[in-house]
């Protein structure tokens, strides 16, 4: 318990809130958010010590959760958590509730052992915790033409379904660089909730599509789609008749839906990032940077340093023979290129290692970002990511 200005004190739920948290989330945003909040706080795998609440005696006023994600690069597991399910009373906004829960929640992710936080939020404000705009959020596009089902029949998905749709979702994110796949709880919480829908679509008995969608009054609109072949792909799209569906690049599914849809909008979207400890999530990541220079020819044999500075504070990284490490730390270095290393505002660390862009791409946007003289060793370490991002909430 922590107690904060004018007698609210900012605790960790308990079943007696339930109620009353059902009820604020449902005032600020959804009916069915009660419902998800239910599912996390009630299973197991998340249980209580998820959520937080601020409280004015024994009125629940503001409310956050921590949810438990894995993000995967190039195989190595990232331990990581996504706040969700922030709401505050009208009553008590601007007195700072969100950024106090918002420290607990980072508070509780380090203790987790989790190295990156990644979340969906409203423009601008999370960044005011930390957070940059990291990995591309896919676009969604309005559906101009319906396939043909063929010989496919649809269902609504259950809690027996859920190793298959697992299966069909990793064989679609295998083809990307940085997944984030849905945790066990989180697709027992998917089956069950109210917000969204997940189907299985069959071709003689056997599943061969999933994907889920929105309710009618949110626009019908299918995401996550995963398919064995770009028929079955076709019949999901087909059979939901949703009326706008998310793209999935480079995806069987995506493939299939294709043709179908019509131009994607021209906002930017992303996901949140947060790096806490930068030197941390680089050591955790030695053995993605070594199998990148193992597989270069340039410098799979070599032997040598890589630095990479953020101005206010530098790491090194040693490597030799396809291997890295460990990290080493260092202060202030205003210049690296006279140290032969790269430049990197710290606000950029996140889409350095997950982003699209690559350390090359980022140095042609951002004029703090720059490869140094040793531009090829850095291209190797940092290029393009693809990402294939799973999330409770669709974004």
């Amino acid at each position: 318990m922590t107690s904060l200005d004018s007698g609210l004190v900012l605790r960790t739920a308990r079943p007696g809130d339930l109620d009353r948290i059902g009820a604020l989330l449902a005032d600020r945003g959804e009916p069915a958010d009660a419902v998800d909040h239910r599912l996390v706080v009630e299973d197991p795998d998340a249980g209580w010590g998820a959520c937080a609440v601020v409280v004015d005696g024994d009125r629940v006023v503001s409310t956050a959760t921590l949810l438990d994600e894995t993000l995967v690069l190039a195989g190595v597991e990232i331990p990581a958590g996504q706040v969700e399910l922030v709401a505050t009373d009208r009553a008590y906004e601007g007195r700072g509730l969100v950024r106090a829960l918002m420290g607990w929640a980072h508070e509780r992710s380090a203790a987790r052992g989790q190295l990156v936080g990644v979340m969906i939020g409203i423009p601008y404000f999370y960044r005011k915790f930390g957070y940059t705009y990291a990995v591309p959020i896919a676009a969604t596009r309005p559906v101009q033409a319906r396939p043909d089902a063929g010989a496919h029949t649809i269902r609504e998905a259950t809690a027996d379904d859920i190793p298959v749709m697992a299966r069909l979702q990793e064989a679609e994110q295998a083809r990307a660089d940085l997944v984030m796949p849905h945790s066990p709880a989180l697709w027992r919480w998917l089956v069950e909730r109210d917000g969204s829908t997940q189907w299985v679509v069959e071709r003689d008995g056997v599943p061969v599509a999933t994907g889920r969608t929105t309710p009618p009054d949110e626009g019908l609109r299918l995401a996550e789609v995963a398919a064995v072949d770009e028929a079955a792909g076709r019949a999901l799209l087909a059979l939901t008749a949703a009326r706008e569906a998310t793209e999935r690049p480079g995806t069987v599914a995506g493939d299939a839906l294709e043709p179908f849809l019509g131009p994607a909008g021209e906002e930017a979207e992303s996901y949140y990032v947060r790096v806490a400890d930068p030197v941390a999530l680089l050591e955790h990541l030695r053995p993605v940077f070594g199998a990148r220079l193992a597989a270069s020819e340039a410098f799979a044999g070599r032997e040598g340093e890589a630095v990479v500075s953020f101005y206010e504070s530098h790491v090194r990284l040693p490597f030799k023979a396809g291997e890295v490490g460990p990290v080493v730390p260092g202060g202030t270095m205003q210049g690296p290129g006279a140290e032969g290393g790269a430049g990197v505002a710290p606000d950029m660390l996140a889409s350095l290692l997950f982003g699209p862009h690559g350390i090359a791409g980022l140095a042609a946007r951002q004029p703090d970002v720059y490869p140094g003289p040793n531009a090829d060793l850095m291209r190797t370490l940092f290029p393009p990511v693809r990402a294939d991002v799973l999330t409770f909430y669709l974004p």
